[in-house]
């Protein structure tokens, strides 16, 4: 069980987190919505505008889970890795469409955003794993998951509301 004191230790990161990624949440949709037209009309971007999101969403959803007060570690673990293997498939899903779209963009573009995302998955993966198996050290992977996710969040916002218009 996360005991009081080692949820107070996470409790402000978490907090920091869930409120950071909500904000950025927020950037892509002002960026979506102040080149909706633009974006609707290049192939491959309104999947990135989803991808972006739902990356970001799940940092808000896990930081939230993390501060419920009393759960044992593993069902925060089963959370944890149930909205990351969420998050996985829904990004997999935009990737494959994207990778088969015959968008024109280079090869290049696809991987990259393959990566990025997927990279700020598994950290989440891996946490969760480990807190089912009941190591606390699961949640030192937030760091990396929550720092990848906003870094793939503001890629993806700064292509949706600069890049776009070039």
């Amino acid at each position: 069980m996360i005991t009081a004191p080692t949820i107070n230790l996470w409790q402000t990161y978490l907090s920091v987190a869930a409120e950071a990624a909500a904000t950025l949440t927020g950037l892509v949709f002002v960026a979506v919505s102040i080149n909706l037209a633009r974006i609707v009309e290049i192939p491959g971007l309104p999947s990135l505008a989803v991808d972006s999101m739902s990356q970001l969403l799940g940092v808000v959803f896990i930081a939230l889970a993390s501060l419920v007060p009393g759960q044992r570690l593993p069902i925060l673990g089963g959370e944890v890795l149930t909205v990351a293997v969420v998050l996985w498939l829904i990004q997999a899903r935009l990737q494959i469409a994207y990778v088969r779209s015959d968008t024109g963009h280079p090869r290049q573009w696809a991987t990259t955003r393959m990566l990025r995302t997927f990279a700020a998955c598994l950290p989440f993966l891996i946490g969760g794993i480990l807190m089912i198996r009941g190591s606390a050290t699961g949640m030192y992977w937030f760091l990396p998951g929550v720092l990848l996710s906003i870094v793939a969040g503001v890629l993806n916002a700064w292509v949706l509301l600069v890049e776009v218009i070039r």
